[in-house]
């Protein structure tokens, strides 16, 4: 399409892990950086290369690109400079000795289903079979003595086979070679496979810089450690959406403004060190805003924001007169709430849960068919006015649910969008360069992405109780300044760890809806946080970072790691 007005189309993928590293020891508890990094990282990039005509915007949250590139370093250290690996399960696909002790042995082996079962192991007859040789295993400890260290070292093998992106999957004559060869893996097999895995981790950051240095991409961010700063600025807040929530003890968090602020420094600066230039917009972690926050934003000179389409509803239906919200092109605008601050643009979120939740169960020409049908209807609808429609999702955790990592899928998504001859992929600073219509914003209802409130991050008993532990931890911390005890290096390292504390992923998890699992690793790693944060400021953990206080019991769709964008019956 043209430059000429009509309808904008943003496909906008946010990349985001929260820190799984125990900033004291080095350890990383969780693998889900690097397995994301190798398998969905990849990917999208490829895409985005492979169609010349594609746009898109990418954001990354700055806790995730440090992570990356560290696992990048460990790889590089480990085959070049005789350092350990500090991911335990990394480290196994290459240790000669592989755990011997019964539980560690079927830690490893969970670890190693910790994948979708229909489209990753069930699609490789040799991953599939390890599996369905293992699992009767798994109920009896004293039985794994029969497992041999082959079995085991093939197993690893396939899980990190599993977790590495089809367009490398479908180029890479090592991988081909890997998947015929089936089983029986040498040492050197586990060692090349590993250094398949730190080139893509080392080159995936420079992939996205090379895209929008080309103008395909634009590339924005987060605030550091993905926090909900709406909450940090003021808690009261989540009454905008949710007037009769039950709210944690704590009543403001202390200092909110200040640790707030930090995260969007930390952020920009981040960014700034791995893409070299300044973000042009923000994803506020979660999509979560409010009027505060939107002001913050405009201070540090971002240009637009975006959040959840319920957010929109509620802003114009609590605006005088609230029957903007009744326009049937209100979600296809930008926002701007004053002068000075960003404008916001609003996910779509039925056309964005589309592809988060039904389109994995289509066939990827006919899923397509159906959302540009979708985007055409908008287009007739409002002829060629200036308009935007803004799909926004993680860009993660949908394609494991997809045939082939949902390689055809959004591989025709981009051709079929790229080609359309009414529709112009897009990215929302371009969308604002070209004037797509920008309507003034009377009022803003604070709420994020999910349910238009911030009830996925507080309100729920466990969840108010991590906002107690949190303020807790930040009292010491203050205490701790003031005092001046520490010195500069031990004042930074406070600071990072206090702000992995701050992060939203732990509230997330926290809720019996939600997977046991998930919960379990999660919750064990707030508390791991918290407690190293005590450590770092010379102070005793309180006891109750000894005790469990979140369980899971729920089975969510898509395991918990997405939601829809409205609350659903």
């Amino acid at each position: 399409m043209s430059d000429e007005a009509g309808l904008r189309v943003v496909l906008c993928w946010h990349m985001h892990q929260p820190q799984y590293c125990d900033l004291i020891s080095g350890e990383y508890k969780l693998p889900w950086s690097y397995l994301h990094a190798t398998k969905d990282y990849v990917d999208m990039a490829a895409h985005l290369e492979a169609v010349p005509d594609a746009r898109a915007v990418v954001n990354f949250a700055p806790v995730l690109l440090e992570q990356i590139d560290d696992y990048a370093a460990q790889v590089r250290g480990y085959l070049h400079e005789h350092k350990a690996l500090r991911d335990p399960l990394l480290a196994a696909l290459v240790e000669p000795v592989l755990p011997a002790h019964p539980e560690r042995r079927l830690e490893l082996i969970n670890n190693c289903l910790r994948v979708n079962r229909e489209r990753v192991i069930d699609r490789f007859p040799a991953y599939q079979r390890l599996v369905q040789l293992v699992e009767p295993f798994r109920d009896n400890l004293s039985d794994l003595i029969y497992i041999s260290d082959q079995f085991l070292a093939d197993l690893v093998f396939w899980y990190h086979l599993g977790w590495i992106g089809e367009t490398v999957r479908r180029n890479d004559l090592r991988m081909q070679r890997w998947q015929e060869q089936g089983s029986n893996f040498a040492l050197h097999d586990r060692r090349e496979l590993l250094v398949l895995i730190g080139d893509l981790l080392a080159g995936v950051i420079d992939r996205y810089a090379r895209l929008a240095d080309a103008g395909r991409v634009e590339l924005s961010v987060s605030p550091y450690a993905h926090p909900i700063i709406p909450l940090m600025l003021d808690m009261q807040s989540a009454r905008e959406a949710m007037p009769d929530v039950q709210l944690p003890e704590l009543e403001f968090y202390q200092g909110g403004e200040e640790r707030a602020r930090w995260h969007i420094r930390e952020g920009l600066n981040i960014f700034e060190r791995y893409f070299g230039c300044k973000p042009l917009g923000c994803w506020p972690a979660e999509g979560s805003v409010s009027a505060a926050t939107l002001e913050l934003l405009g201070e540090y000179g971002f240009r637009w924001a975006a959040t959840g389409e319920t957010v929109l509803h509620n802003s114009l239906a609590a605006a005088p007169g609230g029957a903007a919200g009744a326009a049937p092109d209100a979600l296809f605008k930008g926002y701007r709430l004053s002068d000075t601050g960003p404008v916001c643009f609003f996910r779509d979120d039925n056309l964005s849960d589309e592809i988060g939740f039904s389109y994995s169960g289509w066939h990827a020409d006919d899923a397509v068919a159906n959302f540009v049908h979708h985007l055409e209807n908008i287009a007739t609808s409002h002829g060629r006015r200036d308009l935007a429609v803004a799909i926004v999702l993680d860009g993660e955790n949908a394609w494991e649910h997809y045939p082939d990592n949902g390689y055809h899928f959004l591989r025709a998504l981009y051709e079929k969008l790229a080609a359309h001859p009414r529709l112009k992929l897009s990215t929302f600073a371009e969308c604002l360069d070209q004037g797509v219509a920008v309507a003034p914003l009377e009022t803003l209802v604070s709420g994020s992405w999910v349910y238009g409130s911030f009830s996925t991050w507080v309100g729920d008993r466990d969840k108010n109780r991590g906002w107690d532990m949190l303020g807790d931890a930040k009292r010491a911390f203050d205490r701790a300044i003031a005092a001046g005890t520490l010195d500069s290096d031990q004042i930074a390292a406070a600071q990072l760890q206090l702000s992995v504390c701050e992060g939203s992923d732990w509230f997330w998890w926290f809720g019996d809806y939600n997977p046991a699992d998930s919960v379990s690793d999660f919750e064990s790693l707030y508390r791991m946080h918290l407690g190293n944060l005590y450590q770092l400021l010379g102070l005793e953990p309180p006891e109750y970072l000894a005790h469990t206080f979140a369980r899971g019991s729920g089975r969510p769709a898509m395991g918990g790691v997405m939601r829809h964008g409205q609350a659903r019956d």
